[in-house]
């Protein structure tokens, strides 16, 4: 299997099937790419690509474990195996929708399902440093799928001394770098974040940072009141009022205070902090308002990241979920241009799952990429088959 290694690691064309779940829940992105080269050279085609929803059940069951402080253990255990075998099967299922045999396949690269981020900022435990965890075991989708399977890439970047996100960073740098354009790849996932690409590309002026909530409020209280998955470009969100009091309220959160660049996820960012707001000042506004300040919340979190840009002229390129509301869009439209990450030639669904096919590439090849004051290291654990 060692010697396996070696040989996907000499070809000049590669097959690496990328998994992204995020912490919207919505479903698991399948990308799957043809890598050649590495590093400064690396090249990129996207052959296939779809997004499985989870069955209700599937979600379910995470959320009884999704950034809780207090959670049942057995719950995870399980839990962990039990996607590992999920995702395998999926991925099954799409090779065989796009007429591919996994035996074309090189690698599996999975991100896996987050379920607690706690960054040293959040939990502030003088004993304990920076950590994230992800579960979805890695050898139960090798063992069922017969690919060698790569996985865990945030652990070895917080053991260097990173906070394990945002990760993007890399592939980012390495697929969209321009010289003569400061570009902005903007992500507004579950939580936002974006990497700043200058110029120059020098790759030690690239830095990437979380700036706060994306769609997850926004979709929790859209499902709450409206039982709709999530507000369709923003209609619900424009037929109301910000109400300014509230939004206030909410950018006193104390991630606003921390230096760039910074991580974050739902343990920060969550409806029982949203609601515990609503009481303690006792606010009365109705849905549709409540989604709009929200909106806005949203926009001024990503608004304040792009305030520590220094330079010009700046060219914005939009992906995930909340590239597709428009309302979002519109709020962020009055203080810059934003571009559709589509301009670039890559699809914005599918970017996340290409990147950390990208990761898996770099780790097959042993590149260790120097980016900015990111850690200078190689990710990703190799699960084999058999």
């Amino acid at each position: 299997m060692f010697k396996k290694l070696y040989q996907i690691a000499q070809k000049k064309e590669r097959k690496i099937v990328g998994l992204m779940s995020g912490t919207s829940l919505d479903g698991l992105d399948i990308a799957l790419c043809q890598f050649s080269g590495s590093g400064l050279q690396t090249e990129v085609e996207l052959l296939a690509f779809e997004t499985i929803p989870y069955a209700e059940p599937i979600c379910s069951e995470i959320k009884k474990v999704f950034a809780k402080k207090l959670a049942d253990l057995a719950q995870i255990t399980l839990l962990h195996n039990y996607l590992g075998k999920y995702f395998g099967d999926l991925v099954l299922q799409f090779l065989a929708k796009h007429q591919y045999s996994a035996q074309e396949i090189d690698l599996i690269a999975s991100h896996g399902q987050t379920i607690f981020h706690a960054p040293k900022h959040f939990h502030q435990n003088p004993l304990f440093g920076n950590a994230t965890l992800q579960i979805a075991d890695a050898d139960q989708i090798a063992y069922h799928t017969g690919i060698i399977t790569i996985s865990d890439f945030r652990q070895k970047h917080i053991a260097a001394g990173g906070q394990g996100a945002p990760l993007a960073i890399y592939g980012d740098f390495l697929l969209f770098k321009k010289e003569g354009e400061n570009r902005i790849l903007l992500n507004i996932g579950g939580i936002s974040n974006f990497t700043f690409i200058p110029a120059s590309c020098n790759p030690q002026e690239v830095w990437a940072t979380d700036t706060g909530t994306g769609n997850t409020l926004l979709d929790f209280f859209t499902q709450k009141f409206f039982q709709k998955p999530y507000d369709e470009n923003g209609k619900i969100a424009q037929s109301g009022t910000c109400n300014d009091f509230l939004l206030q309220k909410l950018l006193e959160n104390s991630f606003f205070q921390l230096p760039f660049p910074k991580s974050t996820g739902q343990e920060t960012f969550n409806f029982t902090w949203v609601e515990s707001i609503l009481q303690e000042y006792h606010l009365q506004i109705s849905p549709q308002d409540l989604l709009c300040t929200l909106t806005h919340f949203t926009a001024k979190g990503i608004l304040k990241g792009l305030q520590n840009i220094q330079e010009k002229n700046l060219k914005i390129y939009v992906s995930g979920g909340g590239a597709k509301n428009q309302f979002l869009l519109n709020l962020l439209q009055k203080h810059h241009a934003v571009l559709p990450l589509e301009n670039l030639g890559v699809s914005a669904e599918a970017k996340e799952a290409i990147l950390f096919a990208l990761l898996a590439n770099e780790t097959i090849t042993g590149s260790k990429i120097a980016i900015g004051q990111n850690p200078c290291v190689c990710m990703g654990k190799i699960s084999l088959p058999y």
